[in-house]
């Protein structure tokens, strides 16, 4: 059976569509299509299922992806291992949530370096683009909110992240001791919110959790990155959600303040996602050990 066949199928079943997987590939989507019905031929059964919008794998599409998926993915080792051994180094592709990335995972990682291991990191808040990524190929650990489905990605629980609500001490002080405690979301929403998106994704986390209720304000200042709603929340602009280990700092400083302690805090999980059979890979494997080791003082 051709590899190269069977390189395409994999690449279609983990991204769910020929126009994705033909993206990833370099081809034109009618190639994808036309290796893909090669393929069909060959084994003389229909591997996926034509919806609207992508493609849903047969059973037997499903049985040769768990099959064939970690043999192509070790073949691909074997390959970039000849270059590593040029090169005298080992490469790591670690993909994330840019805050938590950058403050937690690469620094937890440079002691590897000096073990042979290089990095090359990606950032990404969007769960289903990072674990596309992954399955594709593109990485080799990815760290997700969203635990992955289905066999061809592994995760592991890596650590919980505490929310909390947080405000310049100015505004703090013009809510009043006792004051969100008593009235709870009404008061909140009179004051500007700091988000990183429209939709309040982590203001609206916090009210479900504590408050049942969604949030009724928009947001006054929208930032991609949680460092600059910390920076943003701490000059006076608006209340904001934060994770701890973010604002733990500034909490300490008195730059920010929290506003509410409730008895049980909102949390929010993170997972090591990687392809199945790819932790049995020297370099991956470590650095994913690595990480969950250090993930027990996060």
């Amino acid at each position: 059976m051709d590899l190269a066949l069977l390189r395409t199928f994999v690449t279609v079943h983990r991204a769910g569509s020929f126009t994705r997987a033909a993206a990833l590939l370099g081809l034109s989507q009618p190639a994808v299509t036309s290796q893909i019905r090669t393929l069909e031929r060959q084994l003389g059964r229909p591997l996926f299922l034509r919806r609207a919008r992508g493609v849903t794998p047969t059973s037997i599409g499903d049985e040769l992806a768990h099959r064939a998926a970690p043999h192509l993915d070790a073949l691909v080792e074997i390959a970039e291992a000849g270059l590593d051994e040029a090169t005298g180094v080992r490469t790591l592709h670690l993909a994330g949530p840019p805050e938590f990335t950058s403050v937690r995972a690469l620094p937890a990682l440079t002691p590897l370096l000096s073990q042979g291991l290089t990095l090359r990191s990606s950032f990404s808040a969007n769960a289903e683009e990072t674990m596309e990524g992954l399955a594709a190929g593109h990485h080799d650990l990815a760290i997700t909110t969203a635990r992955p489905r289905g066999g061809l990605l592994t995760s592991t629980a890596l650590c919980d992240e505490e929310h909390v609500l947080v405000a310049a001490p100015r505004w703090a002080g013009r809510l009043g001791p006792g004051t969100i405690r008593h009235k709870g979301p009404v008061v909140l929403e009179q004051f500007p919110v700091v988000e990183v998106h429209e939709s309040l994704p982590f203001v609206s986390r916090y009210w479900a959790a504590v408050f049942d209720s969604r949030p009724a304000a928009a947001a006054t200042v929208i930032t991609p990155d949680l460092r600059a709603v910390l920076e943003c929340a701490a000059a006076g602009a608006g209340l904001a959600v934060l994770p701890r280990y973010l604002c733990e700092q500034a909490l300490e400083r008195g730059e920010v303040v929290a506003l509410l302690d409730p008895p049980v805090p909102p949390l929010r999980t993170y997972f090591l996602a990687a392809r199945t059979g790819t932790l049995a890979l020297p370099h991956i494997a470590r650095a994913h050990e690595w990480l969950v080791r250090a993930a027990v003082d996060w």
